[in-house]
């Protein structure tokens, strides 16, 4: 597989330019077309940490469609979503949605950012107990949910308590009580799964949208990109022994970037084509354990397979 990512490097869609589609918007990962209530959703193999657009992955997009549409189809009946069908490896048609201006982030172990805004005691902003002497990666008795703002692309999400987005008006309370419903139903399905691959389900966020009054989740569910994964059976002896957990998810890169001493300001450091390879491999590891499914590679100029995949498709 590393021979093949190696391929890929030269290839990776930084940049969609499909044509008479409806409008286009550029988010750090994906480009969507809108048209008809509708949209064309094109995974790019962009990655970003700390919201900065970094470069590409090799085979990136790909993966989070597919993992995507396989949690989509896997939680459907608890949780509606916006999937109407997949058009080609790495795009989407979604129906369009009003997003709600939160994200909804549920952790069940202390990490990541949390544990450094713990460590720099700026994690009352939640408004949430928390114990003085909780140790890195320590797992919580129950889910806890630490939301914060839906920013526009090249501006920070910041941290927001469940009080001050109903007090802001930035959702009313009965739709933001059921995006936490829904965020943890959600949750306790992956957990669920991902138990019985063998993984944990660290945390992660879910975006939500409104369509004719009812509430849906959008955008992506339990991918690498959007959530964080641990594996099972290494935890309790690396926790116990203060050790960093084997990792197969974006946080990857985030430690990359801080071992380089960025950590959202400033320019961040150029990627290699090391870690590029570093990340498609863990995605793939994922992919892999996760849908219990071996991932089979596009490989090839990921521009020129999309325009052919959608042929004459207008929406």
């Amino acid at each position: 597989m590393k021979k093949l990512i190696k391929k890929q490097l030269d290839y990776t869609l930084n940049k969609s330019t499909l044509e008479n589609l409806g409008r286009h918007y550029q988010g750090k990962v994906r480009d969507n077309y809108y048209a008809n209530n509708q949209i064309l959703m094109v995974t790019s193999d962009r990655v970003s940490a700390f919201d900065c657009v970094l470069g590409t992955i090799p085979f990136k997009g790909q993966i989070l469609s597919e993992i995507a549409q396989f949690w989509f189809d896997k939680t459907s009946d608890i949780v509606p979503n916006h999937f109407i069908k997949s058009v080609d490896p790495q795009v989407l048609l979604v129906q369009e949605a009003k997003p709600l201006p939160v994200e909804v982030i549920v952790r069940r172990y202390i990490t990541g950012s949390l544990w450094r805004d713990y460590q720099a005691d700026k994690h009352h902003v939640y408004d949430l107990p928390f114990r003085d002497d909780l140790k890195e990666n320590e797992k919580f008795n129950k889910p806890i949910l630490t939301p914060s703002t839906k920013e526009d692309y090249g501006k920070h999400d910041q941290p927001i308590s469940r009080t001050e987005i109903i007090n802001q008006g930035l959702v009313s309370q009965d739709i933001y009580e059921q995006a936490e419903d829904y965020a943890l139903k959600l949750f306790q399905r992956g957990e669920e799964w991902a138990h019985k691959q063998g993984l944990i389900l660290v945390d992660t966020k879910y975006e939500f949208g409104m369509v004719d009054g009812k509430l849906i989740v959008i955008d992506e569910i339990h991918t690498p990109d959007s959530s964080r994964y641990w594996i099972k059976d290494e935890y309790e002896d690396r926790f116990k022994n203060g050790q960093k957990q084997l990792m197969l998810d974006k946080e990857n890169i985030r430690q990359w970037l801080i071992e380089k001493g960025f950590s959202g300001e400033g320019t961040p450091p150029k990627l290699d084509d090391d870690i590029r390879t570093l990340l498609s491999e863990k995605y793939i590891e994922l992919y892999n354990i996760l849908t219990n499914q071996e991932f089979n590679p596009e490989v090839g100029d990921v521009s020129t397979r999309i325009s052919k995949n959608l042929g004459s498709l207008s929406i």
